[in-house]
């Protein structure tokens, strides 16, 4: 795979202005990014045919456009200033790859909706289609872990379900690759992860999805989730242990007072132990039927708090160096009022990332949209801010 230094820099235009040898790599079609027929512009006729397809920006790849595009690739003398109306090539960049991450997660829901009906008729776990799936999103996290951090900060209360095996996926795989684990354990725990609840499909919904504290005795029918999850792992014979081990792990407690089997101390192994970390934070920071989503700092405190008889300690705090204090889609208050979502992280100090600000608490009303990097900036971050604290919905920002 190519690191990030050979990535082609990408420069969303509007179609007015294509100019010829200018190399288009993809087009934006209501919303919706394609990367058919991809190649340089040769004549006025073919940008004429792109207006007439109702095509308003494209991606253009600036290094193999010709000299005469005026997008020169940058050289020992410098580069060429982008066309007007261009964005920031690093920007258009995780633009594009925040527009796949979309895709990739929608994908990811429609094949879960998918496979948990076939399960509630009984039929048999086919293996190979998440496989296929936990490489997309290896891929997409191998690529730019930020891109597909923001997009599942976007939840759905009412897929909650479907959220979150998603995001359970994605965060055992971030946390796999922060530990330098190896690609096809990431693999084998991206599709646990994905699998992870595949027992609730058995639960009552009236319980499932009471919008309340539960009795003792829902509890304990909740519980027998996992022992219906074992049911249906043992039908999928084409799972891998680690698979089944993220899938029938992620309610053991290191003290053995977790369910269903009652493992203590090393009978859980490190993936096992990595997925009752982030099944719980993901459930913490989700906005559910009966509670609201908690900000990341606030969830962090709560993983702490069940360390040592619970989590691991030492995984938990790795867990946290991995998410980072702020995570990229979390919202914080900026020291000036505003609030906005954190954007960038990558390759920073912890406090100080990129923050996309929409909204002034200190005058109730929004502000004009614009990205802050706080190691170029006087202000720093407050606090961080739960999404139900807000009176407007952060959700069109994303």
């Amino acid at each position: 795979m190519a690191d990030r230094a050979s990535e082609a820099e990408l420069i969303k235009l509007p179609v007015s202005k294509l100019t010829r040898g200018m190399f288009v790599a993809a087009i934006e079609n209501n919303g919706k990014v394609a990367v058919a027929n991809a190649g340089q512009i040769k004549s006025r006729e073919t940008i004429a045919k792109l207006v007439k397809s109702g095509i308003h920006h494209v991606w253009v790849d600036a290094e193999r456009s010709s000299d005469e595009s005026g997008l020169k690739p940058k050289s020992a003398q410098g580069s060429a200033a982008p066309a007007a109306g261009a964005v920031r090539p690093s920007r258009a960049n995780r633009d594009l790859r925040q527009t796949q991450a979309k895709k990739l997660l929608h994908e990811a829901k429609e094949l879960i909706r998918k496979v948990l009906s076939e399960t509630f008729e009984g039929k048999a776990i086919e293996v190979k289609p998440f496989e296929a799936l936990a490489d997309n999103m290896i891929e997409s996290i191998m690529l730019d872990d930020d891109a597909l951090k923001c997009v599942s900060a976007l939840r759905d209360k009412d897929a909650y379900l479907l959220e979150h095996s998603v995001n359970v996926a994605f965060l055992l795989v971030t946390f796999g690759k922060y530990l330098k684990l190896d690609r096809e354990t990431l693999k084998q725990m991206a599709v646990g992860g994905v699998l992870h609840d595949i027992g609730k499909i058995k639960v009552d919904n009236k319980i499932l999805h009471k919008p309340g504290k539960l009795t003792p005795e829902e509890f304990e029918h909740m519980k027998l989730h996992q022992f219906y999850a074992m049911d249906i792992m043992s039908e999928a014979s084409a799972l891998s242990q680690i698979s089944k081990d993220v899938c029938l792990m992620h309610h053991e407690k290191l003290d053995g007072r977790g369910y269903p089997r009652g493992l203590k101390g090393d009978e859980i192994p490190l993936h096992g132990r990595m997925s009752c970390i982030v099944d719980i934070f993901d459930a913490l920071t989700a906005t559910r039927c009966y509670k609201e989503a908690m900000s990341p700092a606030a969830a962090f405190k709560i993983l702490l708090s069940l360390t040592p008889f619970h989590l691991d300690t030492d995984l938990v705090y790795e867990f946290i160096r991995c998410i980072g204090v702020y995570p990229v889609g979390s919202l914080v208050e900026l020291s000036d009022g505003r609030v906005g979502i954190v954007w960038e992280s990558k390759d920073r100090d912890a406090l100080s990332p990129v923050v996309k600000c929409f909204y002034s608490l200190k005058h109730k009303r929004y502000t004009e949209v614009n990205f802050v990097d706080l190691l170029k900036s006087d202000l720093n971050i407050e606090r961080g801010v739960s999404p139900s604290s807000l009176d407007v919905d952060p959700k069109p920002f994303y």
